[in-house]
């Protein structure tokens, strides 16, 4: 009887861990540095929120800076969630002391977190970088450990996801985040390919998904009204040629204000591009 061929695991140390880490962060900073976003910290200004600025964005980057780096070598050596998931709690608990409790990357620690690890098991496994669609659809390799996870049904999005019967990041995981494969990352890839710069295309990519995402953090602070209304003010946006038109900034710093007087903010939109930035600039290395 022939043997079956068993998959080719690489060891961790054959993949650059730290290179994955340092693109998980940097994608984040570049979120973060983006300007103008809707409702959204920026370098220069809080959006809709007044718990937090730019400097508590960065102190809780330099508190997750290691995390991304572990989270990858767990998934080079091919860890199971519960390891991913201790990781990823240490991960927040660092988070909150280093922002005095404020929640800025929980989101990311959880969806970025999950593509680090993918990312670096897809390079164990094939010997070099996946493309971004590939690392989406590694995550559901975790599927049915998600719903075993326990849930903070007291989080503002958990709340806002029963109220409103919509699909959270578990969802989205499960699903090998099909916002991301079929959203985000045709976007961002096709306003890069086109010549924007990557700040536009970013922002490009940004109203996209919040003309398609079911945002839990607008749904949270707007309701079903206030996602319905930003998700017009993407559409509108984009209609009109997006960041491709020549006047998209001054047009998307009036949505911003616009976000700002009704106090909404797309943060699992913003979450969401900072993921694809990092799909895209993993394929690479």
């Amino acid at each position: 009887m022939n043997a079956v061929a068993q998959p080719i695991v690489r060891p961790a140390a054959a993949v650059d861990c730290a290179r994955l880490g340092r693109l998980a962060v940097a994608s984040l900073h570049a979120e973060l540095a983006l300007a103008p976003k809707p409702g959204l910290v920026t370098p220069f200004d809080r959006g809709s929120h007044h718990d937090m600025d730019a400097g508590t964005f960065l102190r809780s980057l330099f508190a997750l800076r290691h995390y991304f780096i572990a989270v990858a070598h767990l998934g080079a050596a091919g860890a199971d969630f519960d390891a991913l998931r201790r990781c990823g709690i240490a991960a927040e608990a660092a988070m909150l002391r280093a922002t005095a409790g404020i929640n800025t990357h929980r989101g990311a620690v959880f969806s970025l977190g999950l593509l680090v690890a993918a990312a670096a098991a897809c390079r164990s496994r094939l010997g070099h970088a996946a493309t971004g669609e590939q690392v989406c659809l590694e995550v559901r390799r975790w599927a049915a450990d998600f719903a075993r996870a326990p849930l903070d049904a007291g989080s503002p999005g958990q709340r806002a996801r029963a109220l409103h019967n919509v699909p959270g990041v578990r969802e989205q995981a499960a699903a090998g985040y099909p916002l991301l494969r079929e959203v985000a990352l045709p976007s961002l890839r096709h306003a890069l390919a086109s010549g924007l710069p990557r700040e536009a295309a970013m922002c490009h990519t940004l109203m996209q998904l919040v003309a398609h995402t079911d945002d839990l953090n607008l749904l949270h602070r707007g309701g079903a009204e206030g996602l319905r209304w930003a998700r017009q003010q993407a559409h509108r946006f984009l209609a009109e040629g997006g960041a491709f038109a020549h006047d998209w900034q001054p047009r998307l710093q009036h949505i911003a204000d616009a976000f700002v007087a009704r106090h909404l903010s797309p943060g699992g939109s913003a979450d969401l591009l900072a993921c694809s930035l990092f799909l895209l600039q993993q394929e690479g290395t």
